[in-house]
């Protein structure tokens, strides 16, 4: 009779152990996946605060600003539902609620009409990857449903008016350079490729419309200069070559 029991305790002990180890495997890995998902909302806050410090310099409107204010919240809320824990989570939420009230949704979009392109290559290089970056997060924010349509076809298409201007001037800017050095094909090929830029707009606006008139009358007088250029040399070298015929068939001399 104590055989049995014995045996019942031990199967009894075995089975609680398996239970007591699958609810601690449990218990862990939704631990990690939490780890794993504050990781994550951190990642975004670095990134959206990473984005944001360009504001000054970007001309962006203040609903985009809002925006991304928003996606923060939104990073630090799902932080603190996950972990309450976290001391400083609840300061930091209502500093991100405040800083989303002080941004002003009715002042209109900046002009981009002062735009100054930056002095050097990697200044200009910060720059569009900035504005590109704008648009990635405007995006993601679009596609989980925090931004509506209407909003994100206004923003998308103001930055990207911008990434269209920085990529023109900066084209521009190498051609005129190219210019000074008498470069006058390299010259050639940064203006075609600024004028290309302008001609893929489905929807041009005044800037297109005037910067493409410019550069094809910069264009213009570049190949003038080519053709002239090549006519030079052709005359040149019929002339040296009428030299050697002529050479070839004077009268010889008697000496």
């Amino acid at each position: 009779m104590i055989f049995p029991i014995i045996i019942i305790l031990i199967v009894s002990l075995v089975v609680v152990a398996i239970v007591v180890n699958a609810l601690q495997q449990h218990k862990e890995k939704i631990e990690a996946e939490k780890r794993t998902e504050i990781a994550k909302q951190k990642s975004v806050i670095d990134e959206t605060e990473d984005i944001l410090m360009t504001v000054d310099t970007i001309p962006v409107s203040q609903r985009l600003v809002a925006v991304l204010q928003n996606r923060i919240l939104n990073a630090l809320k799902i932080m603190y539902e996950l972990n309450p824990s976290i001391p400083e989570l609840k300061q930091r939420i209502k500093q991100s609620q405040d800083r989303l009230k002080m941004v002003d949704m009715e002042s209109p979009p900046p002009s981009h009409d002062n735009f100054v392109l930056p002095d050097s290559d990697k200044m200009v290089i910060q720059y569009i990857q900035a504005v590109k970056k704008f648009r990635s997060l405007l995006r993601s924010e679009h596609a989980k449903g925090k931004v509506d349509t209407q909003l994100y076809s206004l923003e998308d298409r103001q930055l990207s008016a911008l990434q269209i201007k920085v990529n023109v001037e900066t084209l521009a800017k190498r051609g005129n350079s190219a210019l000074q050095s008498n470069m006058l094909g390299s010259a050639r090929q940064y203006f075609e490729k600024a004028i290309a830029a302008l001609e893929a707009q489905n929807q041009p606006d005044q800037y297109n419309i005037e910067r493409k008139a410019a550069l094809e009358e910069r264009l213009k007088v570049i190949q003038d200069n080519l053709r002239n250029a090549n006519a030079k040399d052709r005359q040149k070298k019929q002339e040296e070559e009428r030299d050697e015929l002529d050479e070839l068939f004077a009268p010889k001399k008697k000496w």
